[in-house]
């Protein structure tokens, strides 16, 4: 810190001998000025700088950037570039990712300057608000963008925001093989946008820990940004989209596979020591696998989402930075609650005169509980307000309020745990009467305990309280967010069917909306399909099956092959491809006989040793379909009968 406020006393006097100058980073930033008090320093192991400068401008806000000293930022401007370039393919084909690429400007050997993004935190910042285990936990950055988007549709926004982004994220990291990704050089933005910063690895080059890879996913796609996409903790039609986008935006790629060999191989002379030979431009070819077709690449692109989805090491990998990072933290560093938008003091809220718990009542989302009403009396005559708070967000307050106080000036907090097969309703009156004990111990706790920031922002309203009040105090509005409608009873299934030189090709896409099982729980569901009329049976398949979900993905090519004309015949099954299902095709069907036929398809749940249950089926006639192009659409499952697109 001393260093840097030497150094920023020259840059000072700078100013003052020229009076004003324009940033490298970009000719139309012109600055008059420093501004010290907004300055300081990153963690990192460059120890980047984050400058302030006074704008020229009198209008404007101060210019905030990064200044570098130690990467070679040419590898970073050569891949913001590439990034930029698939943007650019995206957007002319009508797919707008909501990317967000910043500019950066290498200014000499090893060092320059790279643009702030405004009102965004790192994953690491938003994680470590639930604690130093925040990204083992699902809920972090859905919470933070709640907190952030408090009414219903503002958070909508920013979630379809983030599904967008977090795709092309995805497709971009892994296709420019960017490495060393950990919580701290992936952003988000309060509008839900995400992007990735620090591109000082990429093409494949990860760092070892001896000879294990410290990035073992295929990309960063962690269970709590499937939360923020689902909605919660079980799959929904929006992890549809997700996957869909994913593989949309990843075709599109492809397709111009020679443009970014090309464009890289211009740079191999350059001297940037990741992208020095063939091999590194090959890492490109092998990601975008020009030679598959677009269904093989979409199969095979759903199997690396399905992969780093499953990774725990890239939430391991997340939780050793955490640690890292605690030895850097100040002591000045004051702890906040992850559901709090903002601090709230006794000056700015008045004194707390009483809290009571009045009642708990029972909430279904984001998941099953018992949230708490409190009501909060104030000094102020007739001031009077009701909160919601859940247990977890109590046991929040204490373990923050326990790094601020000795145990001794606490109270003791009741156990989260509990004993044998007591439930529901009765495990919730009880906390109620232990919380009750708690905060009236809190506020009448010495001084420093009872008047502290703390205390006062976990009882000020927060936006889901205030719009609870205007609806009666019903917990269900605060989370109406979460909630979403799942569709028709029985659901519905997407398919992709195509018919090229006598093949029938038909991928099963998603499911959605299917009911749950008769005891409650989420069925185990998986396709199965038949080609109408087989006596035989030979032309059976199925899909691998789905675990404990009502909203499956699949994106697997149901093939077979040897249809002649007078009926069917055997099944050849081609080469399987790393990570993706295997491939099979209708083949030897003549178009006069796709007339005749229909796809009857069902959809099970597996019981292991019982009998599977039927959870739906549709029949579909060939003949009503126009397959001189491939059709995609969802088709209503029910009872036996004819579905139409």
């Amino acid at each position: 810190q001393g260093i840097l406020r030497e150094g920023l006393e020259d840059v000072k006097q700078f100013f003052k001998a020229n009076g004003s100058c324009r940033l490298p980073l970009s000719p139309s930033l012109l600055v008059k000025g420093i501004v010290p008090r907004d300055c300081s320093y990153f963690n990192s192991n460059a120890v980047p700088l984050k400058l302030s400068f006074q704008n020229v401008d009198p209008l404007g806000e101060n210019i905030r950037v990064i200044f570098k000293c130690g990467d070679d930022l040419r590898q970073d401007m050569l891949t913001l570039q590439m990034i930029r370039i698939m943007n650019k393919i995206w957007v002319q084909e009508g797919l707008d990712m909501r990317m967000v690429i910043f500019r950066c400007f290498s200014t000499g050997r090893g060092r320059g300057m790279v643009e702030m993004i405004p009102n965004a935190e790192t994953l690491r910042k938003i994680q470590v608000e639930h604690g130093v285990t925040g990204s083992f936990k699902d809920r972090p950055l859905a919470d933070w963008l709640q907190k952030h988007n408090p009414e219903e549709d503002e958070y909508e926004k920013a979630v379809e925001n983030f599904i967008y982004s977090c795709a092309g994220c995805c497709v971009a990291t892994y296709v420019l093989g960017i490495c060393d990704r950990h919580n701290d050089n992936i952003m988000l933005k309060t509008t839900g946008h995400m992007f990735h910063i620090d591109f000082g690895r990429f093409l494949g080059h990860a760092q070892m820990f001896g000879n294990i890879k410290r990035d073992r996913a295929p990309f960063v796609f962690t269970s709590d940004m499937a939360y923020v996409i689902n909605g919660g903790d079980k799959p929904s039609s929006r992890f549809h989209d997700f996957v869909d986008l994913c593989c949309q935006a990843y075709n599109l790629i492809r397709k111009h596979t020679h443009l970014f060999l090309n464009l890289l191989g211009l740079m191999l002379s350059c001297g940037i020591p990741e992208l020095s030979d063939l091999e590194d431009l090959k890492y490109v070819y092998d990601a975008l696998r020009p030679q598959d077709s677009d269904a093989d690449a979409t199969t095979y692109f759903t199997r690396l989402i399905e992969s780093s989805l499953g990774s725990v090491a890239t939430k391991l990998n997340f939780f050793i930075h955490n640690l890292a990072q605690m030895k850097f933290t100040g002591s000045d560093v004051r702890p906040t609650l992850s559901f709090a938008p903002r601090t709230h003091t006794i000056k700015t809220s008045g004194r707390i005169r009483d809290v009571f718990l009045c009642r708990h009542e029972r909430v279904f989302n984001p998941s099953k509980g018992y949230t708490y009403v409190v009501k909060v009396q104030r000094e102020s005559p007739g001031e009077v307000a009701f909160v919601q708070r859940t247990f977890e967000e109590f046991q929040e307050l204490h373990n923050k309020l326990r790094l601020l106080f000795p145990s001794s000036l606490l109270p003791s907090f009741p156990s989260r745990f509990v004993i044998g097969r007591s439930r529901g309703e009765a495990v919730a009156e009880r906390r109620k009467e232990e919380l009750n004990g708690y905060i009236w111990h809190l506020i009448h706790a010495a001084p420093e305990v009872a008047e502290c920031d703390l205390i006062y922002t976990f009882f000020h309203p927060l936006p889901r309280d205030e719009k609870a009040a205007g609806t009666n105090s019903t917990p269900k509005a605060a989370d109406a967010t979460w909630a979403r409608p799942l569709g028709k009873v029985g659901g519905e299934v997407k398919l992709s069917i195509s018919y090229k030189n006598n093949k029938l090709f038909i991928m099963v896409m998603h499911i959605r909306g299917l009911p749950p099982l008769q005891d409650g729980n989420d069925p185990d569901p998986y396709v199965k399909t038949y080609l109408l009329p087989d006596p035989q049976k030979t032309t059976k398949r199925k899909t691998k099956v789905a675990r404990k979900t009502c909203n499956p993905t699949y994106n697997e090519m149901v093939r077979g092959m040897g249809v002649g004309m007078g009926g069917l015949g055997g099944v050849a099954m081609a080469e399987d491809m790393p990570h993706s299902a295997p491939q099979l095709v209708y083949d030897g069907i003549p178009r006069g006989d796709l007339q005749q036929r229909e796809l009857r398809l069902s959809v099970l749940s597996e019981e292991g040793f019982w009998e599977n249950i039927l959870l739906g089926e549709v029949g579909i006639r060939l003949r009503d379909l126009d397959l001189a192009q491939e059709k995609m659409g969802w088709f209503a499952l029910g009872s036996r009968g004819h579905g139409t697109l």
